[in-house]
């Protein structure tokens, strides 16, 4: 779903950029560190990669997080140039899809909003992790109770 979002949005001449987790071998997260988490999004390894078949449109801007070995960072903003970046385009409006829906992107919309972007959720291209089985549910709420609103592919496609 996400790249009939990303398909549609270039087509309008939207700008889209691409956020990913981007750790080191050694990230806080990692049980190794005393973290949640088994490594993943480890730099420079396959399973950093976005899935083959996300369909980026060539020269995409892409945004490394948590890259800080000794900080947890889920927020695309945490850490990086993103809000200085879409700020100096102008950006004022924010969709925002991916993984995962209780972490990342979670992080990501909650930080926009606090940013001052108005931020969409595009729902039906975010997907969560769901340690506990309603968190995902859960992280939807906290983001439309900070002002995030919720968005389908529907919301966009035979509307006229």
């Amino acid at each position: 779903m996400l790249n009939d979002y990303i398909a549609l949005f270039t087509r309008a001449g939207a700008a889209i950029y691409a956020t990913r987790d981007w750790h080191p071998s050694n990230h806080i997260s990692f049980r190794s560190r005393g973290g949640p988490w088994p490594p993943h999004c480890v730099q420079r390894t396959d399973g950093a990669e976005f899935h083959p078949d996300l369909k980026l449109p060539e020269g995409t801007p892409v945004i490394s997080g948590a890259t800080d070995p000794d900080k947890e960072a889920y927020s695309g903003f945490e850490g990086t140039n993103l809000e200085r970046l879409l700020k100096n385009r102008g950006i004022n409006r924010l969709f925002i899809g991916g993984l995962a829906t209780d972490y990342c992107v979670k992080h990501t919309v909650l930080d926009g909003l606090k940013a001052g972007f108005e931020v969409v959720l595009l729902e039906d291209a975010s997907r969560g992790i769901n340690v506990k089985p309603k968190d995902s549910e859960e992280a939807v709420k906290e983001m439309t109770e900070g002002g995030a609103r919720k968005a389908r592919i529907s919301d966009f496609i035979n509307n006229s």
